[in-house]
């Protein structure tokens, strides 16, 4: 089965499978941000970051230095 980038196909169904009730506002706006973040996040999940160098001495109380 291939996955849809229709929000009507899955918002629905997600929200009343947490028991939530949304109303045609709520939906529209679900809709929009769906329409706003999904793009960008398909790209972040086939960005290659094979390359990109490991952080050994990882210090997350501290600002990265410059590299």
């Amino acid at each position: 089965m291939e996955a849809s980038n229709n929000p009507d196909d899955f918002i629905g169904t997600a929200i009343a499978a947490y028991g939530i009730e949304a109303d045609e506002i709520e939906l529209a706006v679900m809709r929009a941000a769906h329409e706003m973040f999904w793009a960008p996040i398909l790209e972040l999940l086939d960005l290659d970051t094979s390359e990109a160098p490991v952080e050994r001495t990882l210090d997350l109380s501290q600002a990265p230095e410059g590299r």
